[in-house]
């Protein structure tokens, strides 16, 4: 194979932010390094530095006040957000070391050093609304991403989110902006009770919203038929010039926090969809910003699936 063309913004730094038995826990990045490594994913790459994402950056997208908020929580020592999101002394430098990697993505991307980016970084974020984090989410880095390409002169930006629960924070940043195209497919009724498929955006950005509520056990089929019977009609009337994948894989048969029953192939089929879809539409230009994915294993093959045919896309 020649070079990967697909760049990853990976570190064990995304081990911190330690939160013990919590599902959302170092374990996750540690089963895709391992998984990366036994498959020969990490070397030969096009490289990406990333620094934190600045106060500029995330207020973008977060009220100053809530990023104040995290800064006093963790220099207390931490805390709880809420009663599933934890907060440690580290937790915010973490995140926003998340961020930057998925704002760095982004500049290569628009660069031209490179095509397409993984962005392998944990806590998650599309939970994360503007005022507050919730959902295991401390900042959004979809949404910081997003808003950064918007910043760097990017017309018409799209987020696929296909993370079994629905990305209310990502939603909720965007709602009034017919620039930034959010589509979601998401289990329903379920955690966080959000993403009805009437919710279609607000004022000018009525339109710019798809949410594609699933019942529980849906599979695979459900998630293809929404792929190319919805979000791909729709991807390909809004015209983005930058795609990006909000890529959660606790919609997965083995994950223990929900009940989709997606598998391994059906991952495959919607990644090789969304490659395709870049490729007609963006010229490849794709990023995708890892989300949830809780039973490790699982995890860690479907992001290197994921990379391995990132890599085949010419």
């Amino acid at each position: 194979m020649s070079q990967p063309r697909t760049a990853l913004c990976h570190s064990l730094a995304f081990t911190g932010h330690d939160t013990g038995g919590h599902p959302e826990n170092p374990s996750r990045i540690r089963a895709i390094d391992r998984e990366l490594h036994d498959r020969e994913l990490l070397t030969g790459r096009p490289e990406i530095a990333w620094e934190s994402a600045t106060d500029e950056m995330v207020t973008r997208v977060h009220d100053p006040g809530y990023l104040a908020s995290l800064r006093q929580i963790t220099r207390a020592g931490g805390g709880m957000l809420d009663p599933d999101t934890i907060v440690r002394p580290d937790s915010l430098e973490v995140a926003l070391s998340a961020a930057g990697a998925a704002v760095a993505a982004v500049d290569a991307v628009l660069d031209g050093r490179v095509i397409r980016a993984f962005v392998l970084s944990r806590p998650p974020g599309h939970h994360a609304l503007p005022g507050r984090g919730m959902g295991f989410c401390l900042l959004n880095n979809v949404a910081i991403a997003a808003a950064h390409a918007r910043a760097r002169g990017v017309e018409r930006v799209a987020i696929v989110d296909w993370d079994v629960h629905h990305g209310n924070g990502t939603e909720a940043t965007f709602l009034d902006d017919p620039a930034v195209f959010y589509a979601s497919t998401h289990q329903a009724p379920f955690y966080p009770f959000t993403g009805f498929a009437s919710e279609r955006g607000r004022a000018a950005g009525m339109g710019a919203t798809l949410n594609i509520p699933l019942e529980a056990g849906s599979g695979d089929a459900a998630l293809l038929r929404a792929m190319t019977g919805q979000i791909a009609p729709a991807l390909e009337e809004f015209g983005p010039e930058l795609i990006f994948v909000s890529a959660g894989y606790d919609a997965h048969r083995n994950d223990p926090l929900a009940m989709l029953e997606a598998t391994d192939e059906g991952f495959r089929i919607l990644t090789q969809a969304v490659i395709d879809l870049a490729d007609d539409l963006c010229d490849g230009r794709l990023i995708f910003v890892l989300e949830g994915g809780y039973d490790p294993p699982a995890l860690a093959r479907c992001v290197a699936d994921a990379i391995e045919l990132l890599d085949m896309a010419e």
